[in-house]
């Protein structure tokens, strides 16, 4: 398996970076774009790598339906888009009244792609899965959200989604800004495929402090066994600072290439 970063917050050598994220996933067989950032840049740094991701890619993961995961689509067209159904709405910021959700409606994406909407789990391949709606199950993650829907009710971005790949019956499990709780993502993971053993997780956790969340994601990950850890995009330092003194994390930068 091969995972490239292709947009990312942090610049690694001759990339572009800004804020948002997409990878690239490469698995028996498979090529998926899992985000889009918010322009051409993951275009861009993948040119700088050798990739087309016009004429390699046929599938597109989105997260979820946040401007900096998904307005890279409008740079795509003609190919399967797999999203959560409720990823379309407008949604803002409490007291702001800028939309946060995707530039593009849903009936340009429509034009544009082979929609696959699905709240339950869909299996890409038989060993790569979208998540679909991720239960909330414990009391510590997604209690809390600073967006509004278009009708103006609390946004707890129902649609956050990730994705689960099942490799040597261990998981990867990639994920774009863990709206709905990290813990919550592997959790769910585990159960939709079987498979306790995590092997590793990549991408944004949604942590902004080193607060009793954190310590309780740190927890969770160590109670688990789960060592190989990425958290980026969303992870804010604090965070990311008590990442690094408990499992050495290294920070995610465009450019970088993982093989597991």
């Amino acid at each position: 398996m091969k995972i490239t970063v292709l947009t990312e917050n942090c610049a690694g050598s001759v990339f572009l970076a800004e804020h948002g994220l997409s990878y690239l996933i490469e698995h028996k067989g498979e090529t998926i774009l899992f985000d889009t950032g918010h322009t051409d840049v993951f275009i861009k740094n993948a040119s700088k790598l050798g990739i087309n991701i016009q004429k390699e890619v046929n599938k597109v993961v989105l997260s979820h339906g946040h401007w900096d995961h998904g307005d890279g689509l409008k740079y795509l067209q003609n190919k399967t888009l797999i999203a959560h159904p409720n990823a379309f709405i407008k949604r803002f910021r409490k007291n702001e009244t800028a939309n946060i959700g995707l530039s593009l409606p849903k009936s340009e994406l429509k034009q544009k792609f082979n929609l696959v909407l699905k709240e339950e789990p869909y299996y890409i391949s038989d060993s790569v899965v979208f998540l679909g709606q991720i239960p909330r199950l414990n009391d510590f993650e997604a209690k809390e959200t600073p967006f509004l829907d278009e009708f103006g009710k609390p946004d707890f971005v129902i649609d956050d989604s990730a994705i689960a790949i099942v490799q040597n019956k261990e998981l990867v499990i990639i994920t774009g800004c863990s709206h709905s709780g990290i813990c919550n993502i592997i959790s769910y993971a585990q159960k939709v495929t079987g498979i306790n053993k995590v092997r590793l997780v990549i991408g944004g956790f949604h942590l902004k402090h080193n607060n009793q969340q954190t310590i309780n994601t740190i927890n969770f990950l160590k109670n688990n066994n789960i060592n190989s850890i990425y958290p980026s995009h969303c992870t804010a330092l604090p965070a990311l600072a008590a990442f690094y003194i408990n499992f050495n994390i290294e920070q995610l930068k465009t450019g970088m290439i993982l093989n597991f």
